[in-house]
């Protein structure tokens, strides 16, 4: 019985599926977060350029506790912007501010961290530890690098199916 090729073939597929695999809703330019630390009550500024050429966007920073914003495109600029207020009674932690952009549905976030203190400052508190989100899981924060490792694991089979292959032959190792 061969099994060798139908297991080398098995093993190929599921790389090439690994290759394409990619967070759902992920877009290129992500949201950029503007200052990335900050106190409360002070004001944040976002943007991306996921949204295209003069595309908006509905932003939502209710993790935080300020609710919803738009994001609106900033003059001959391929990226949309918008701002908040970060509320005073915001509590130190790390929150994921998350926008939509209009007519593609498209989906992206960014993270804002919340410290008693303004970044840089003496005494700064800055959040330590995994944030959970939701957001990962399998795939991890880096889509290439679990392309490479499934790519890494499909070699890993095609070679050790082939050398039972050889060896179920009596070729040897």
């Amino acid at each position: 019985m061969r099994t060798g090729r139908p297991l080398t073939a098995a093993a190929f597929a599921v790389a090439l599926t690994g290759l394409a695999i990619a967070p759902a809703g992920a877009a290129q330019g992500g949201l950029e977060v503007y200052p990335a630390t900050t106190a409360p009550g002070a004001r944040v500024t976002v943007d991306t350029t996921a949204c295209g050429p003069q595309g908006t966007a509905s932003g939502d920073a209710s993790a935080v506790g300020a609710g919803t914003f738009t994001l609106a495109p900033r003059g001959t600029d391929t990226d949309s912007a918008g701002s908040f207020t970060v509320p005073p009674s915001a509590q130190p932690g790390t929150y994921e501010i998350v926008a939509r952009c209009s007519g593609t549905g498209t989906l992206v976030t960014g993270d804002l961290i919340v410290s008693l203190a303004g970044a840089g400052s003496p005494g700064a508190q800055m959040p330590r530890g995994h944030i959970e989100t939701g957001v990962g899981g399998a795939l991890g924060p880096d889509p290439v690098q679990t392309a490479a490792g499934v790519a890494a694991l499909a070699v890993a089979a095609a070679g050790g199916t082939w050398l039972l292959h050889r060896r179920a032959r009596g070729e040897g190792i």
